[in-house]
């Protein structure tokens, strides 16, 4: 089964430059959906509420089929649209960008703000790194203490990922794997506890491919 990536940043980053006095805050994040990405947008203002302008654009989907930019007072075509520019060239997505200018007294002209909102944009992707990310499933269950330095061995060798792990009466734990590879895990699981235990599934989830 081919495995199902889309590319977007790693991490929140901030960057900050100043051209003719104006200063310029770019603020990137990679997001899963509008509402993640609007509540980031809303986050900047408030952080910003004194700032000439919060520019901002987002392109989210897999295959990056959501987009959308304000140029939040700046003319026309020299801000938002640069910003969501600056996305599309470089192929990301679920990824939004903000950038925050205090207006320093000296007009930058449109090919000016044009260039400007383009290094913020671009500044704030390479601060955050760009990585691919693939789909992965998440299955949670149960195993005895006697069995869990096996579970953890096999997890280990296939690279299967453990998190939310609870120890309580027995190990409970969420296994993130790979499409594909449920099947084998409840082979697994069945063989480990001589049939007692099946997996359940949680979620679908997006992680970085290292």
């Amino acid at each position: 089964m081919k495995e199902a990536v889309y590319t977007s940043i790693k991490s929140d980053a901030t960057i900050e430059f100043i051209e003719k006095k104006s200063r310029f805050i770019g603020h990137a994040r990679p997001v899963q959906d509008v509402e993640e990405a609007e509540r980031f947008i809303d986050s900047i203002k408030n952080l910003h509420p004194s700032a000439t302008h919060n520019v901002w654009a987002y392109r989210l989907g897999i295959s990056g089929q959501i987009q959308k930019f304000s140029d939040d007072g700046e003319p026309s075509q020299t801000a938002g649209m640069p910003t969501l520019d600056v996305i599309l060239k470089q192929d990301i997505t679920q990824v939004v960008i903000v950038t925050t200018r205090y207006f320093g007294g000296i007009l930058l002209g449109a090919g000016g703000l044009v260039r400007a909102y383009s290094k913020a944009a671009a500044d704030a992707i390479a601060a955050a790194g760009v990585v691919s990310y693939g789909r992965r499933e998440q299955y949670r269950f149960s195993v005895a203490y006697s069995e869990w330095g096996a579970l953890q061995n096999h997890c280990e060798k296939r690279s299967w990922t453990l998190k939310d792990i609870d120890y309580a009466e027995h190990v409970t734990c969420t296994a993130v794997i790979k499409e594909g590879e449920a099947e084998d895990l409840s082979a697994f699981l069945q063989d480990l506890t001589s049939g007692r235990v099946s997996p359940q599934f949680v979620s679908s989830i997006y992680l970085p491919i290292d």
